[in-house]
């Protein structure tokens, strides 16, 4: 029985968010509005050089915010993950509890959870600097068929693709869905997922029953210079996509429908999350409130909401939220 709507796989991180100046990640020897992977060794470092700054915390990961965005909007969702046998890993799990998540997350002994550590600069743009810890032993073993067999959708990040176990662990996802009737919802995740793990996003991509992208994602996969070229090449060849575009809104292709969503006014403050939020509230409105115009305006209001405040996670009332853009359309 499909009793779970949405289940995401991605990374199980701990978000640490620090608001910094611009010089501060000069100093450190991080380049602005980057995003990469890093060891063990450089995990201490920051852990040093920031000791003295105040950050906040919450449970985190692409995939996982975009879960959290889709249950939090009134939907039955749930997560699959590594996790650390640390304090982290158990913050991690109790949100998802009190979020009502199902997770299935195996406890790795022996390796810290994972940390992204994003440092939010004055003009609100953002800097990843991120330790897969545990979650970088994602693998087949870790693919829970039940769970997959029991929802509607699975939600799948491109960030996966950072390592060879958890690209493995993609694929046997894929093939699950495919055997339980599941469809399959992909994200290209980031610029730096395109550019590195090419090959494995082409497979995802054309498995895939809905791709999210951004344009700086599509011109990369894509290879064209401009956002309508890259917009068109993929509209051309898959049947259901969603492209968004900042504060020029989005584009959203389903079947033979193109459906163009303005951008909602914000104010910003930090990005982060702000591509997730979008997938999850879109989720929400297609698979929840099976209407596709009302799903596009749900997910670039609550985009503009999430980037006008600090962290992946709103603090609105979803009710309300829903209820706007009913009156609206």
């Amino acid at each position: 029985m499909k009793d779970i709507q949405l289940c995401g796989m991605g990374n199980g991180l701990v978000d640490l968010q620090y608001m910094i100046p611009t010089e501060t990640m000069a100093e450190f020897g991080m380049m602005k509005g980057e995003m990469r992977l890093i060891d063990d060794n450089e995990r201490n470092r920051i852990n040093e050089f920031f000791n003295e700054h105040n950050y906040t915390i919450c449970s985190g990961g692409s995939a996982a915010n975009s879960v959290i965005a889709f249950a939090q909007l009134g939907g039955k969702a749930a997560y699959s993950t590594v996790l650390g046998n640390d304090d982290f890993g158990h913050f991690y799990a109790s949100e998802f509890r009190e979020l009502n998540i199902e997770l299935s997350a195996d406890i790795i002994e022996n390796n810290p959870t994972g940390t992204c550590y994003i440092f939010i600069a004055p003009d609100s743009e953002r800097t990843m600097l991120t330790y897969l810890g545990a979650t970088a032993q994602f693998s087949t073993k870790n693919v829970d068929e039940d769970i997959i067999a029991r929802s509607e959708w699975v939600y799948i990040e491109g960030y996966k693709f950072s390592q060879q176990s958890s690209t493995d662990a993609v694929y046997k996802a894929i093939d699950y869905s495919k055997k339980h009737n599941t469809k399959i919802a992909f994200t290209f995740s980031d610029v730096f997922i395109t550019e590195n793990f090419r090959e494995n996003v082409e497979k995802a991509y054309q498995q895939a029953d809905l791709v999210f992208c951004n344009a700086n994602e599509a011109m990369s996969f894509t290879g064209e210079n401009s956002f309508e070229n890259a917009k068109k090449k993929i509209f051309d060849s898959i049947e259901n996509a969603v492209i968004t575009n900042g504060e020029k809104g989005s584009s959203i292709k389903m079947g033979n429908e193109i459906f163009d969503i303005p951008a909602y006014p914000a104010t910003p403050l930090d990005s982060t999350g702000a591509g997730d939020m979008f997938a999850g509230a879109f989720l929400y409105g297609m698979i929840v409130e099976n209407d596709i115009h009302f799903a596009g305006h749900l997910a670039s209001l609550c985009s503009a909401k999430i980037v006008s405040k600090l962290g992946a996670r709103m603090d609105d009332n979803y009710d309300e939220i829903k209820q706007q853009i009913r009156e609206l359309l």
